[in-house]
């Protein structure tokens, strides 16, 4: 079952900054920050605040339908799986990231499982909602569906990604691929980043070490900070420092 409850013992005041910080994310990047200004506003004017502890399962496979999550702070672990077959990690969302639009489009369970990271804050926006939107202005229908566009363009792109012979260049790609560019924090083990990059936990050390060592990246307990997103993207292209 999918953990959207609002949390009605929360103060008023409690409420009022998770709105407005997630105004300050959502709107500020990602999906939503894309949509017109009036699409934009409703979203987050009917979206419920909700909050995940590290390891909690938001969705799982096969799951009922539900509405889409827009992650405002932590971090969100996206894994696939066909039927029968144990889910593998496919993609983090970190803060502006949005994924469940899958019901809404296809009017069937769940596809992916999502799981939190770690402690994190997101507002979860009903599939009823969605229907109301839709049904009194028809071209939200064309903005949900950019959701799955963009979500469609990071496969893609992973895909690509893995067709590279070089591991180390493939390992870049993946941390690149989660950032989008950007120099943050990434709550990812280096085994996750080895089935990311489809690469040996021993591989992927040594090329963490290489990383660190030319100042684009900061290893932590289970976590990586991307120091230098340019540089890092410049050898994800050509493997040259």
């Amino acid at each position: 079952m999918e953990l959207h409850a609002t949390r009605p013992d929360a103060p008023l005041e409690d409420l009022l900054i998770a709105s407005a910080k997630a105004r300050e994310v959502l709107g500020g990047s990602g999906w939503l920050s894309l949509q017109p200004e009036e699409f934009r506003d409703e979203v987050l004017r009917r979206a419920l605040p909700v909050k995940y502890g590290a390891g909690d399962v938001i969705y799982r496979i096969g799951d009922p339908l539900g509405g889409i999550y827009g992650v405002v702070s932590g971090a969100v672990i996206a894994n696939v799986a066909p039927p029968k077959a144990t889910p593998l990690l496919v993609h983090v969302l970190t803060p502006g990231g949005w994924t469940g639009e899958g019901p809404y489009l296809s009017r069937q369970p769940r596809r992916l499982e999502l799981r939190a990271a770690m402690d994190t804050s997101a507002v979860y926006l009903p599939l009823e909602m969605m229907d109301q939107m839709t049904e009194r202005n028809p071209a939200a229908a064309r903005c949900f569906t950019q959701i799955v566009m963009m979500n469609l363009d990071v496969v893609l792109r992973a895909f690509h990604d893995l067709q590279d012979p070089d591991e180390y260049r493939r390992i870049a790609r993946a941390l690149r691929r989660l950032t989008g560019g950007v120099a943050k924090p990434i709550p990812l083990s280096q085994a996750a980043l080895g089935i990311l990059a489809n690469a040996s936990r021993k591989t992927v050390n040594a090329a963490l070490q290489r990383f660190t060592k030319s100042g684009w990246v900061k290893k932590g307990y289970r976590s990586i900070a991307i120091i230098d997103p340019v540089a890092l993207s410049r050898f994800a292209e050509s493997g040259e420092a």
